[in-house]
C-alpha cells in the first residue's frame, strides 16, 4: 500500500469524540439553565465546523425539571478542545455554573453512526 492510501484509509477510520454531560440542577434553575445551554448548542453547531451534533435532553415529565442531558459528537478530540475554548462555551460555563448542583462528564469513541429503522 502506498501512503497516500494508508493517509486516506486512515482519515475515512478516523473515529468522532463525542462527550455526554449529565447535569444536575437547583430546584427553579430549569429554565435559566435551558434558555443559556440550547444558546450554546446552538451556537456550537453554527460556529464550530468540527462540532457535528450537539442535543440537549429535557426529561418527558416537567416534574422532573432538575435534570439536563447533552449529547454532543465532534469530529475529534482537538475539536472538542476548541469547544472548550470557545467564547459561547466560556460564557455558557460561567453564566451557568451557579444553577448546577453537579456535573457529570463522560467521554466515548464513536464507532460508527447508523440509523435506527422500524422492520416492518
Amino acid at each position: 500500500m502506498t501512503a497516500g492510501r494508508e493517509k486516506t484509509q486512515g482519515r475515512s477510520k478516523a473515529a468522532a469524540f463525542a462527550i455526554t454531560v449529565a447535569f444536575e440542577l437547583l430546584e427553579g434553575a430549569f429554565p435559566e439553565f435551558h434558555r443559556l445551554v440550547a444558546e450554546n448548542a446552538a451556537l456550537s453547531v453554527k460556529l464550530e465546523p468540527d462540532c457535528l451534533r450537539f442535543d440537549v435532553l429535557t426529561p418527558t415529565h416537567e416534574a422532573d425539571s432538575t435534570h439536563v442531558f447533552l449529547y454532543e459528537i465532534y469530529k475529534d478530540r482537538a475539536a472538542f478542545d476548541l469547544h472548550l475554548a470557545s467564547e459561547h462555551f466560556r460564557q455558557f460555563d460561567q453564566r451557568s455554573r451557579e444553577l448546577v448542583i453537579s456535573k457529570t462528564v463522560l467521554a466515548y469513541t464513536v464507532q460508527e453512526n447508523a440509523k435506527i429503522r422500524e422492520s416492518t
